[in-house]
């Protein structure tokens, strides 16, 4: 999305409508393929398999399991692995549990079973296939990093040991949802995607699975409390699971209001919400029925196994129509009370279940068609969807798939100039890269409408000069996931903060530029223990003495000024995108060169970018920058290209110096996007910055992170 300036020149707000225009609203659909690519040759069927559950916990529409059928003994297994269990909330946990008991009674009733096991994947894996003889091992594709790093442990670990009829062959599969014969064809523009129009892959039905079932021990199913405690007693290299949860324990929100307000107490995240949503549904409470989805502690998410997830989508696509049947009342009550933007109640509600596979996106997509065919008299107009609730649900997973392509045709693509990782937040792709090998943690921030290669003169130049560098690409921005949420900057720091603990690792020099500053600002204010020092480039906010916390909202519910208004902007800017960028570089307007346009207005195509530009008529950057940077003397670094057309330089550094004690500043001859302007320079001045503070700052330990 083609944007790199202050939110504040923009004060009008809006509504969505539909993410995109339906891709997959057509008929004609193909076989169902089996995307399987295997380590080796081909299998042999002769032998036992090994079906590795990770976030497929289904049976239907499987095609890993359809694949293993066809061996001689199948044995499904779920390993409890702290390196992705780590990864999820204790509702989500708690789901998984209920996911995990449906699979193996389905699995029971398929004349199989569903084996437990605790430990490393790799060597649970190792000990299995020696104990079952497997010969072949199904495990669906990933693109998260860190899981990408644990296949190739076990592939490894595999090839390390002497397995008797030889080693194993690993297959990884996929759910395709589009007929895509190559990734290589994919285009990278959604809008020309579209114009493919590929048809969605029908949905599979459950295999037979073979009569052989092993004499092994399949392991007991946990509880929750077993999970959690699995979890805390295993120590991380870098910190433990403990000091990562009591640094995230508050949101951004709880810690601003005790910041700025004084004297109010704090309540855990998952607490909050649970009082808003208990607040908000007081007068709605009824019994809950035996066919509930919202079965967990917390209950805000639809949980449970394929049946309770296929039958809430039955209800959430029929909320229009009237109901006597409790469980339907129930996801209805619920639907309104996530719908904080059109739509945005889908993924709040169903998008768990969908990130552990107990339904296929797939599924959804036809469940939803059925729906609407049925609704219509077995027809399907050409000119949308007769509810919101069945737009919602196609959109959504249409948006997922398109991330999902464009993911992992990135990370099979070798010629980037930079090496792009995956990092799932909050059940979302967050693109990210890292350079450098030892020294100083430093992690760059883009600014509104741009995405980590915005550095891309940045990143390898700071990382040679003795540091590890990384940039991220955030949410809503670049090649990241833009889902159909409300966007706000304490959203972002959230992200950062979960960033530096989860990816990271350790504290960070913080270095932001426009709304990137900004939220780099919110976090050294909100958890200083993870920020070693904070360097803002021509920072998005304001310096305001005598503040009064009284003038900040947190209720940002789009409105229909501010759906009308993203979409007028989106076209403004696809049409001007040159002239703009160019603007912002007037010293050495050569930088904004086609690479960079052209990645800009790729992006503007993308699914759910509006809902992104929308935020710009709800940001509110009255909170400003000399409470949130308060104790972090001697620690602040103002980079500011002089000639920014977007703000007044001279009176923005002057209330710097006049209200930020301890603050150093650097004038340069540039424009709004100094970085990227004059790059040289600019990594002369963070360089040399780094090296000051680490030898004015005692080292950090993994205590102090708390």
């Amino acid at each position: 999305m083609a944007l790199l300036f202050h939110p504040r020149l923009f004060a009008v707000s809006l509504s969505p409508k539909q993410a995109f225009s339906s891709v997959g609203a057509r008929l004609r659909c193909s076989v169902a393929a089996v995307n399987m690519r295997s380590e080796s040759s081909t299998a042999d069927n002769g032998g036992a398999a090994i079906v590795w559950y990770k976030h497929d916990l289904r049976i239907e529409d499987h095609p890993g399991l359809v694949a293993a059928s066809q061996h001689r003994c199948v044995v499904p297994l779920y390993v409890f692995d702290r390196r992705i269990l780590s990864r999820f909330s204790d509702e989500v946990i708690e789901l998984l549990l209920f996911a995990l008991e449906d699979l193996r009674k389905l699995l029971k009733e398929q004349g199989s079973n569903l084996m437990i096991r605790f430990g490393s994947a790799e060597s649970v894996i190792c000990e299995l296939v020696k104990e079952v003889q497997a010969t072949s091992i199904f495990v669906e594709e990933e693109v998260e990093y860190e899981l990408c790093v644990m296949l190739d442990i076990i592939k490894e670990s595999l090839s390390s040991v002497s397995f008797t009829g030889g080693n194993p062959k690993i297959l990884t599969w996929s759910t395709p949802f589009y007929d895509i014969k190559s990734l290589a064809g994919l285009p990278s523009s959604f809008d020309d995607f579209k114009k493919l129009k590929l048809p969605v892959v029908s949905s599979l039905s459950p295999p037979k699975l073979p009569d052989h079932v092993m004499d092994s021990s399949w392991g007991t199913m946990p509880t929750l409390d077993d999970v959690k405690k699995f979890i805390d007693n295993i120590s991380d290299s870098r910190n433990t699971i403990k000091e990562r949860t009591l640094i995230k324990k508050f949101s951004a929100a709880n810690l601003l209001r005790k910041k700025l307000g004084g004297n109010i107490e704090l309540k855990p995240a998952e607490l909050e919400e649970d009082n808003q949503q208990d607040s908000r549904s007081k007068t709605t409470q009824r019994k809950k029925s035996e066919k509930s989805a919202f079965i967990t502690r917390q209950g805000s998410i639809v949980a449970g196994g394929a049946s309770l997830v296929l039958n809430a989508l039955a209800a959430y696509l029929r909320y229009l129509e009237g109901t006597a049947r409790d469980e339907y009342q129930e996801v209805h009550e619920k639907l309104r009370l996530t719908e904080k933007r059109e739509g945005a109640s889908f993924l709040a509600l169903f998008g768990s279940a969908l990130l552990l596979g107990i339904i296929s996106r797939r599924r959804v997509y036809f469940e939803a068609i059925k729906y609407e065919k049925a609704r219509n008299g077995g027809f399907l107009s050409p000119f949308g969807y007769s509810t919101t609730t069945v737009a919602a649900a196609i959109d959504t997973v249409s948006s997922m798939e398109w991330y999902w392509l464009l993911t992992l045709k990135g990370r099979r693509n070798e010629e980037s100039n930079f090496s792009i990782r995956i990092w799932r937040w909050n059940n979302y792709l967050i693109q990210y890269t890292v350079a450098g090998h030892e020294g100083p943690a430093v992690l760059l921030v883009h600014g509104f409408g741009a995405f980590l290669e915005h550095y891309r003169d940045n990143i390898y130049p700071i990382a040679e000069a003795g540091n590890r560098v990384w940039a991220i690409t955030l949410l809503g921005f670049g090649k990241s996931e833009k889902p159909n949420i409300v966007y706000t900057e304490l959203v972002w720091a959230e992200l950062l903060r979960d960033f530096i603990i989860e990816v990271v690792g350790e504290p960070v020099h913080l270095v932001g530029n426009s709304i990137g500053g900004y939220c780099v600002a919110i976090v050294a204010g909100l958890w200083s223990s993870i920020a070693k020092s904070v360097v803002l480039m021509n920072t998005a906010g304001n310096i305001i003495p005598q503040y009064s916390a009284l003038g900040y909202s947190e209720d940002r519910r789009s409105s229909g000024a501010a759906w009308l208004g993203a979409r007028l902007l989106l076209v403004y800017l696809k049409l001007n995108i040159r002239n703009i960028l160019r603007g912002f570089y007037p010293t050495n307007s050569d930088r904004a060169d086609d690479w960079l346009i052209d990645e800009m207005i790729r992006a503007s195509h993308d699914p759910g970018v509006t809902f992104v530009l929308e935020s710009i008529f709800s940001f509110d950057l009255s909170l400003p920058l000399n409470p949130l940077l308060e104790g972090f003397e001697k620690k602040i670094l103002v980079i500011q290209g002089m000639k920014d057309p977007l703000s007044d330089s001279n009176k923005l550094l002057s209330m710097f110096r006049e209200h930020c004690r301890g603050i150093a500043i650097k004038e340069i001859d540039a424009g709004h996007c100094p970085h990227d302007e004059l790059p040289n320079e600019v990594n002369s001045i963070i360089k040399e910055w780094v090296v000051t503070v680490e030898k004015e700052s005692p080292p950090v330990t993994s205590k102090q992170f708390l």
